[in-house]
C-alpha cells in the first residue's frame, strides 16, 4: 500500500510539473501577443509625421486615425469577452492575431485618408478583447493567491511592445517608407497567430478557482448576475481607474512621439529613442509591483491593499507628473518626470486585474475583463481626439500639447481618487459568498 501511495504521489509530481511548465510557455506566448498588441498601437504616432505629409493632415484630421482604432474597440472587447467562454482560446486568439496581420496588411501600399481609418477601425475591433483573453488565459493557468505576478508579466509585454518597436519601426521608416513599417507589423502578426496555434490554449480548469495563501479568497458562487458584478465599488471603482490610466496610455502611444518631434523639437531617430524609455520603465515597474503585491500577500496583507490602493495611488501620482512635466521646458527634469509618470500609470495594470479576478466568478471572468476593457477604452476614443483639438488651437503646437497634457492629468487625479475610495476586492468578494 505505502509503494502504491508512493507511486501515485511520484505521478501526481510529474503531472504539476508538467502543468507548470506548460504554464509558463502559455504565459511566453501570451507576452508575444502583448508585444506585437502594443506594436501595431504605437507605429501610426511614429509614423505620423511622414503621414501628414505624403497625405497633407492636419492634426485634428490625424487626431482622427488616431481615434479611429478606438471606435470599435468596445465592441470588440465586449464580443471577445463572450466569445471567450464559448470559443477556444487556441482558436480564438490565433484568430484575432490573423486579424491584426489583416488590417495592417492594406497600409504597406499606397492609401487615403478614408482607407486609414478603415482598417484602424478594423484593428481596433480586433484588439480590443486581446488583454481580457490573455488576463482570463493567464488566470486559468495560476491559483487567485499566485496571479499577481503572471498578471503583471502580462502586461510588461504591452510595454516590450513598444520598447523594441520604438527605434525598429523608426528605422525602417527613416530606411524605407512608412509603409514598410506597417508590412513588418502586419508579418509579425501572422507569426504570432501561428506559434500560438502551435502551443498556446487555457489551463485546466481548476486552476480557475481559489488557492491557499496567506491570505484566503472567499469561495464565489458560480454565477453572479451582471448587472450585480457591476453596481460593487470595486468594478466601478476599477472601470474609472482603468478608463483615466487608458487615457494616459492611448495619448501617449497616438502623440508622444510627434509631441517629442513637433512640440519639442527633437529629430526622428533622437524622438524613437526617448520613445523607447517610458515602455522600458512600464515593463520594469509592473514586474515589480506585481512581486511587491505578491509579497506583501503573503505577508497577510488584504486585497484592498495590494490590489486597490496600491494601483490607484500609481495612478493618482501619475496624474501628478503629468500636470508636471506639461508646465517644463525641454530638458532632462521634464524627460524623468515624462517616463515616471508612465511608469506609475503603467505599473499597477497587473495587480489590478488581479483584484477584478477576486471578485468575478472564474466562468464569468472573461465576460466581466472583456465589458471592463470595453468601458475603458472609451478613454482611447476621447482622449486623442481632446489632444489633437487642443494641439490645433494653441497659440503654439508646444502650448497646445502642454494644455492636452495638463487636461489628462488633472482627469487622472480624479479617476484614481475615485478609484481609492470604493475598490475593495475582499469586501464585494465576502458578499457574494454570503449570498
Amino acid at each position: 500500500m505505502a509503494v502504491e501511495q508512493q507511486e501515485v504521489s511520484a505521478s501526481e509530481g510529474v503531472a504539476a510539473g508538467r502543468v507548470r511548465r506548460k504554464a509558463w510557455t502559455v504565459l511566453a506566448l501570451l507576452v508575444c501577443l502583448m508585444l506585437v498588441n502594443y506594436a501595431d498601437k504605437v507605429v501610426v504616432g511614429l509614423a505620423g509625421v511622414g503621414m501628414k505629409e505624403d497625405l497633407g493632415l492636419n492634426d485634428a484630421r490625424f487626431g482622427v486615425i488616431q481615434s479611429s482604432f478606438f471606435w470599435l474597440f468596445a465592441v470588440g472587447s465586449v464580443l471577445g469577452g463572450w466569445l471567450g467562454g464559448k470559443v477556444r482560446a487556441r482558436w480564438l486568439l490565433a484568430g484575432i492575431a490573423a486579424l491584426w496581420a489583416l488590417s495592417l496588411a492594406p497600409m504597406a501600399a499606397q492609401v487615403g485618408f478614408t482607407a486609414i481609418v478603415a482598417c484602424r477601425v478594423l484593428l481596433g475591433l480586433a484588439e480590443g478583447p486581446t488583454t481580457a483573453l490573455a488576463m482570463q488565459v493567464a488566470h486559468s493557468w495560476f491559483p487567485a493567491h499566485k496571479r499577481a505576478i503572471p498578471s503583471s508579466i502580462v502586461v510588461a509585454g504591452a510595454g516590450i511592445g513598444p520598447l523594441i518597436a520604438a527605434p525598429v519601426l523608426t528605422w525602417v521608416i527613416l530606411t524605407y517608407s512608412w509603409h514598410a513599417a506597417f508590412a513588418a507589423l502586419a508579418a509579425c502578426g501572422a507569426l504570432v497567430a501561428v506559434l500560438w496555434l502551435g502551443g498556446g490554449d487555457s489551463g485546466p480548469e481548476d486552476a480557475q478557482g481559489g488557492g491557499h495563501g496567506a491570505v484566503t479568497a472567499p469561495a464565489l458562487p458560480e454565477r453572479v448576475p451582471l448587472r450585480r458584478l457591476f453596481s460593487t465599488g470595486t468594478l466601478i471603482g476599477m472601470s474609472l481607474l482603468f478608463f483615466v490610466a487608458y487615457a494616459n496610455t492611448s495619448v501617449k502611444v497616438s502623440w508622444l512621439p510627434l509631441y517629442l518631434q513637433e512640440g519639442l523639437g527633437y529629430d526622428a531617430t533622437t524622438a524613437g529613442n526617448l520613445v523607447a524609455l517610458p515602455y522600458l520603465g512600464s515593463a520594469i515597474a509592473v514586474i515589480l509591483v506585481g512581486v511587491l503585491s505578491a509579497a506583501l500577500t503573503r505577508r497577510g496583507v488584504g486585497s484592498r491593499m495590494t490590489r486597490g490602493v496600491l494601483p490607484g495611488a500609481m495612478v493618482l501620482a501619475s496624474g501628478v507628473c503629468t500636470i508636471a512635466f506639461s508646465s517644463l521646458d525641454r530638458g532632462v527634469p521634464q524627460m524623468v518626470l515624462l517616463v515616471l509618470g508612465s511608469c506609475l500609470n503603467s505599473a499597477g495594470y497587473g495587480v489590478a486585474f488581479a483584484g477584478l479576478a477576486d471578485v468575478a466568478p472564474a466562468k464569468q471572468r472573461g465576460t466581466v475583463f472583456g465589458i471592463v476593457t470595453g468601458i475603458y477604452s472609451l478613454g482611447g476614443v476621447v482622449a486623442p481626439l481632446v489632444v489633437g483639438r487642443l494641439v490645433d488651437s494653441g497659440d503654439s503646437v508646444a502650448l497646445g500639447y502642454g494644455d492636452g497634457f495638463m487636461v489628462l492629468g488633472v482627469t487622472m487625479i480624479v479617476g484614481a481618487m475615485a478609484a481609492l475610495l470604493l475598490v475593495n476586492p475582499a469586501r464585494d468578494a465576502a458578499k457574494f459568498s454570503t449570498e
